[in-house]
Order: C-alpha cells, then structure tokens, then sequence
C-alpha cells in the first residue's frame, strides 16, 4: 500500500468536501507549475526544505569555482569538456551545484559589457563552447557559455546555488571582509542579486541565491568587521542581509536565500561589545569575542534573528567549517571527537538553529585533504568525518567544496589537471549524497533523474514510492487492455505514480508547452469519455494514487 504520508503530499491541493464532486488542483491554466516552475523549494514549520507538496529534500551537492577569479568560465575548462564534467558531477551524485561569481560579474552581464579577457576555455575540448562549433573555434562570450551550463545542468538534473563570492572578480577576492569594496558599492550588490533572481525566474534549474560568501573581520580593523546587530551601520551584515534578500524575493520570490553568518561576535556575558577591542594583551591571548571560522558565526541569531517578513519561508541559514589543515583552531589543539566538536564550537555557533527549529542550515563549505602527503596524522579526516556523521544523522544540507583540484588549502574531487577522480576523498563524502534504500541518487527535480549513468532518479519518482518501498501500488488496479492502454500512464513508463500526475496536470495547464505522446494521451484520458485529457482527468489520477478511487472509469 502506498505510504499515506506520500500519498497525504500528492493529494495536498485536493479539496473535498464530503462525497460531492472534488475540487480539481488546478483552477485555472495559469497557476499549473510547468517544467520549469515545479521544483522552487521552501521552508515548513519544522524548519525543513520542501518541494511544492510539502515533501522534505535534501540538498547534497558541491562547489565548483572559477567565474569569481577572472577565468570568466569554470576552472578546468581550460583542459576537459565542461558538459562532461558537469555529467560526471551528476553522475557520481551531487544533485546542487553551488556557482562563486562576483558583483562585479553579473553586472557586466547584466550591462552586457565585453569580456576583460577571453575566457579560459580549451576551444579543442569544448567545440560546444564556440561560436562556430567547431574544435579550434572563437570561445563565446562568459554569459553565453554560464547558459549553456545551465542548459545542461538542466537536462543532467543538477540544480543549481549562485553565490556571490566577492564584489571584485579577483583569485583574492575572497579575503575580503564586507560585500562592498570602494569599486563596488552596497547598491550595486543589491542591484545584481536583483537582476539575477529576476533574469532566471522562470527557469527553477536555479533555486537558490547565497548572497554572500564568508562576511567576516575582526576589531582590529572595526570599519572592516562584518558585524550582526540590529543598527543600520553599513558593515551591519544583519540589515543588508536583509536587504539582499529583500532584492531576490523582489527578482524572484520563489528562490531559497541563503544567508551566512560572521567571523566574531561580542562576549556580551562578559561585558563586550561591538566597540571592544579584539584581544585583551594584558591577558594575551583572551579575546572579548567570540571566534570561528569566516561566514560561520551566528550567536547573533539568538539575539537579532533574520526577518524576511512575507518571505520567511525561504531563509536558509548557511554556515562553513573547515578542519585543521586550513587553521588549527583551538578546538583542534586537544583529542578533539564529535561530542568536543559540538560543546566547543559547533552548537553555539551554528547547530543551535536546528536544535530550535528555527530554519534550516546548508553547510556551503566544508572539504579539505585526505591523503597522507598533507594529513599524515589522520586529524582532518576525522574531522571530516565528524562533520560528515553530524549533517547525514541531522539531514544538513550541504555542498562540498570543491570539486576544483586547484583549492589551495583542500584540495578536491578532482586531479591530474580536472581529468581524474580522487576516489578515497568521493568514497568519504559518497555516504552524504542523497539516495534512496537502493543506492540510486535523487535530484531535485520531479521529473529529471539525477545523471545519465543509470544510477539516478527524478524526485517524482522517488516520492512515487517506486524505488524505496516493497509495496508501491495504490490498493486499486489501474486497467490495462489488450490494445496496450495502462490508464493513467500519462507519460508512458510502464507505471501510474505521481510522475504521471503531475505530467496530466501540466499538460492541462498548457498542452503546447508540456506535450504528450499519442499514446500518453489515450492513456491519460482516464475518464473513458473521448474528450481528451482535461481537468478531471488528472485529477481522478491523483484521487487514484490517493485510494480516494479505486480503479479508472471504463
């Protein structure tokens, strides 16, 4: 029998009103979610990302840099194929892919300003990449290759997260503290993030928008530490936070934001403040702050919570943690395990939103060596593997950082100039993925699996209930004739789940846009009256996968 949880989320738009004639999901042609507005993500009550049947996901993918630098493409594209690598980034399971860009970038896009230099693409390797399309071609211009790996994200499943690595495109641009420099003003950053999540609201292969990439500083430099209060400072990252999300919910509301935290907040308890200085030299080395990693610090939080007002229900809460090969921390400098982890840094900094429920955390970096060359003592691995354990035991989004090999302080997924994969580094990470009881990773999107390798399948079928539970049929029977007609298997699979619901329903919506086989519309005419599919049609599907109706009419 089909789980009633699953079939509760089919059945969740479905009106009832005792034994009369159900109210169809769908009023009107205009608020059918096609193909490519059915996967937006929000956040429920139990602080949990849900697709557009309230079903709970899991975002499980990775970091692939190089539009930030100045390569005005993704690294490695200076050597490999960039469709194969995102193919063999879905392949090997990573259902989101987290983009670095800059300000400075998307509005030489948006300006539709030339390229500073021709991006770093091998022209030989990615005929694709050409304007002729041929080996040895004319390397398109940056925004026109970004599209063609949206494209192809598409059709490979991987959703994907824009982050806004740095105002400058710059290899450095990291290390700065604040979202705005002298070039690139606050107003600019929020006329980008607007810009892009309007640019692509109709395109939901892009979910999400992290606004800013590790805010941090200390006191040693006040006027260059990000701090998070409830002032108007202009280096408060609490009210632009706030104003950044404020400018994708007005270019597209239905993108999830993810908002990071600081590097250091006041020991209040002990009398600090934003104006203490940051060590106390007297008592070298106490600090009247408290510290961790960039971007990961968020007591602030529980003073000064986030309000998106209308559009709470996308925040997401986006912390990085880093191991001691990047900086040995003092919470490294002992036998450190999980428990001392979480005591000394991990749940007052971070895991404290999820123990309340306040929202959900993406974990946007995390990563780092493995090997014996740079980790001879095994501490990054354990900590690695801490930090593995913590997300899959408490379902923590996350991206991995990074598939690039050309990180400096971790490494990645990759070697030998992007052309190999470091299967020990997969083989730790690989338990994090996304997958169903049988191995299979799930994407993002109801009806694309995840990769053309076999090994993935669509959301639509993994909330179906084919591939997780002995027993996935609806107690009645779908009919099936000896003309080879299986009522209700709209997209013609061999099967009637949630896939073929939502395929009916689209097609109602908008029969040019989201066609049907010839077949698919026989099968889909569940009435049995000739008229074609309409409303009642898919709607009778839904009550069929539901109970609500036991077999199709003849």
């Amino acid at each position: 029998m089909i789980n009633i949880r699953k079939a509760l989320a089919v059945c969740s738009a479905i009106v009832i009103s005792g034994l009369s004639t159900a109210v169809p999901i769908y009023s009107t042609a205009e608020s059918v979610p096609d193909e490519y507005h059915d996967d937006w993500l929000h956040v429920n009550e139990n602080a949990e990302i849900v697709d557009m049947n309230g079903n709970p996901v899991w975002l499980t993918g990775c970091n692939w840099f190089g539009y930030n630098v100045g390569s005005q493409v993704f690294d490695g594209v200076w050597s490999q194929n960039m469709h194969d690598m995102l193919r063999q980034i879905a392949d090997h399971g990573f259902n989101l892919l987290r983009v670095p860009m800059s300000t400075q970038l998307l509005l030489q896009w948006k300006n539709g300003d030339p390229d500073p230099a021709t991006p770093k693409v091998n022209e030989y390797s990615n005929p694709e990449l050409t304007l002729e399309g041929i080996q040895g071609g004319t390397v398109m211009y940056s925004f026109d290759i970004w599209n063609k790996a949206v494209e192809w994200c598409r059709e490979l499943g991987i959703k994907i997260m824009i982050d806004i690595h740095c105002a400058e495109t710059a290899s450095a641009g990291h290390q700065v503290s604040l979202w705005y420099t002298d070039k690139y003003s606050t107003e600019d950053w929020l006329e980008a993030l607007e810009w892009v999540s309007d640019y692509y609201k109709d395109d939901d292969t892009i979910i999400a928008m992290d606004i800013k990439n590790e805010p941090h500083g200390t006191a040693d430099t006040p006027n260059l530490m990000a701090k998070w209060d409830n002032s108007t400072d202009l280096n408060n990252w609490k009210y632009a936070a706030e104003k950044g999300a404020a400018a994708v919910m007005k270019g597209n509301p239905n993108l999830l934001v993810m908002v990071e935290g600081v590097e250091v907040y006041p020991k209040f308890e002990e009398g600090a403040d934003w104006t203490s200085q940051n060590i106390d030299y007297s008592r070298y080395p106490y600090s009247y702050y408290h510290h961790t990693w960039w971007g990961g610090n968020f007591r602030g939080v529980k003073d000064y919570p986030l309000d998106l007002g209308e559009h709470q229900s996308q925040l997401v809460y986006s912390p990085h943690d880093y191991g001691p090969l990047v900086y040995e921390q003092e919470w490294f400098k002992k036998d450190f395990d999980s428990d001392t982890l979480m005591e000394d840094v991990w749940r007052d900094n971070w895991f404290f939103i999820i123990e309340n429920k306040t929202a959900p955390l993406l974990m946007g970096e995390w990563g780092g060596f493995i090997d014996e060359e740079h980790d001879p003592d095994g501490s990054n691995t354990k900590w690695l593997t801490c930090l593995r354990d913590l997300m899959i035991e408490n379902r923590i989004h996350h991206t991995f950082w990074c598939f690039n090999e050309n990180s400096g302080d971790t490494g990645g997924l990759v070697y030998d100039n992007f052309g190999k994969w470091d299967e020990e580094k997969y083989a730790l990470v690989k338990p994090a993925l996304w997958q169903n009881e049988s191995g299979k990773f799930i994407s993002l999107d109801h009806k694309i699996a995840l990769g053309e390798a076999g090994n993935g399948i669509s959301l639509g079928e993994y909330y179906s209930g084919g591939s997780t539970e002995p027993s996935t049929e609806p107690t009645g029977t779908a009919s099936s004739t000896a003309s080879g007609v299986l009522k209700g298997d709209a997209n013609c699979d061999g099967s009637v789940d949630i896939a073929d619901a939502v395929a009916t329903a689209s097609y109602v919506g908008n029969s040019e846009k989201n066609k049907l086989s010839e077949q698919g519309l026989i099968n889909g005419d569940v009435q049995g009256n000739g008229n074609g599919i309409n409303a009642n049609d898919a709607l009778a599907i839904q009550q069929y996968l539901a109970n609500i109706i036991k077999e199709f009419d003849s």
